[in-house]
């Protein structure tokens, strides 16, 4: 069973949430800070953390930061619909995706069952096996493990899935909304402001110098490649 830590200083936002996550048979807890969120995931074993993005004390930004100096888990930010210049924030400080207020509740259930598959594979659940390398780069999908020539990096399960998708397809462009859909496997209404964020994490863990990638390329006007640099 999944364990989902919700983060809203409005209880009656926790309240709707709880009653979407619980109804799929869900375990909740509760937080009404970042800090108390950060306690509560140091104390228990979370799956998904549903993170509001404006909170007294420590707000949702400052706390997934700090979540992700420690964690790989699924963030998801909470944000209202004007905001947003804080969901590309969100997704620069380490957030895999986010929600808008008011919830549709079938949105709402479906990117948490997407970031928990995501989620689920990292973590070792078998999808598809093998290993895939590329200058450097190995990814081991039966242990979901990557490292950069023999040193583990760490990643979040949607970087992963992004490095994924490339590796399976070196030389390929795919554009960002062709890897929202595939990623995401969702409708890519936010691709242009979502991947560009994480193609620029995955540089900033991948490449020696990120401003003058050798392997993660951007094809102007075309999208994103994975192609190692002839020399």
């Amino acid at each position: 069973m999944y364990t989902i830590l919700i983060c809203d200083d409005e209880p009656d936002i926790r309240s709707a949430l709880r009653i979407y996550l619980t109804g799929e048979g869900m375990d909740v807890l509760e937080a009404g800070t970042g800090a108390e969120a950060l306690e509560l995931i140091a104390e228990h074993t979370v799956h998904l953390v549903l993170m509001d993005v404006m909170m007294p004390g420590m707000d949702g930004m400052t706390a997934t930061a700090r979540l992700r100096e420690q964690s790989n888990v699924p963030v998801i930010m909470i944000t209202a619909k004007s905001e947003d210049g804080d969901k590309i924030l969100g997704l620069t400080v380490g957030a895999d995706d986010y929600i808008t207020k008011p919830f549709n509740p079938l949105e709402v259930m479906a990117r948490v069952r997407a970031q928990l598959r995501r989620y689920a594979r990292l973590g070792g659940m078998t999808e598809k096996s093998g290993t895939l390398a590329l200058g450097g780069v190995q990814m081991d999908d039966d242990a979901k493990r990557v490292t950069l020539h023999g040193e583990e990096v760490a990643l979040t399960p949607t970087e992963y899935d992004i490095l994924r998708l490339l590796l399976e397809n070196p030389g390929k462009v795919f554009s960002s909304r062709e890897i929202y859909s595939r990623v995401w496997k969702d409708v890519p209404v936010a691709a242009e402001s979502t991947v560009p964020v994480h193609i620029r994490h995955l540089r900033e863990k991948l490449e020696i110098d990120p401003a003058n990638p050798r392997l993660l390329k951007v094809v102007w006007g075309k999208g994103y490649k994975l192609e190692e640099e002839k020399r």
